[in-house]
């Protein structure tokens, strides 16, 4: 899985945001904190400027992040992906033919354990490990699936960017506009 020869992926927090990112020459868009009456027309205005969203499941407000909600998103909403924690979101996403992020929080050992155990069942298309900030880490893992990484969370610097790049890591999410500009 590439992302279009670029290694950011602008991360939406801020609905402020959509108009800056729609007139960049991203294709990928991670959209994050969203509410469901107005996820129709977001995709739909990030669609009409050539723009494939990759949609944080968990966090849109108003939708359970379980599998009816997912199926709900695979069929009305119609991202490119969806990013999940959840295992039953990522299954009906994988069973509709959209990207497949499957997003790890690496808060110790055991939860990078137990991920490895749940990265066998999914078999999701990309990976994104929180914080993006351990290259070891990545490097390990993707070692370990050879499955393409996304470094996202607590990227601060140009320089986290590329060590997260230098790592294995095939792309970085961040919301920090001022990284958004930025050839890597």
């Amino acid at each position: 899985m590439h992302f279009s020869n670029s290694m950011i992926l602008p991360a939406i927090r801020d609905l402020k945001d959509l108009d800056k990112v729609a007139q960049t020459d991203y294709e990928y868009i991670v959209l994050l904190n969203t509410h469901i009456g107005q996820l129709k027309s977001i995709v739909k205005m990030l669609r009409d400027h050539d723009k494939k969203v990759l949609l944080h499941a968990d966090l849109v407000q108003g939708l359970k992040s379980d599998e009816y909600g997912a199926q709900f998103l695979c069929r009305d909403i119609r991202p490119a992906g969806l990013i999940s924690t959840r295992k039953n979101v990522l299954l009906t996403a994988k069973k509709a033919k959209l990207i497949t992020v499957q997003r790890l929080f690496l808060l110790d050992s055991i939860a990078l354990e137990s991920s490895y155990n749940m990265l066998e069942t999914i078999q999701p298309d990309c990976i994104e490990v929180l914080p993006g900030i351990i290259p070891h880490i990545i490097q390990e893992i993707y070692e370990k699936t050879n499955t393409p990484i996304i470094a996202g969370g607590l990227i601060r610097t140009e320089n986290e960017v590329q060590t997260a790049i230098d790592a294995g890591a095939t792309a970085v999410s961040t919301s920090r506009k001022g990284l958004w500009d930025r050839d890597y």
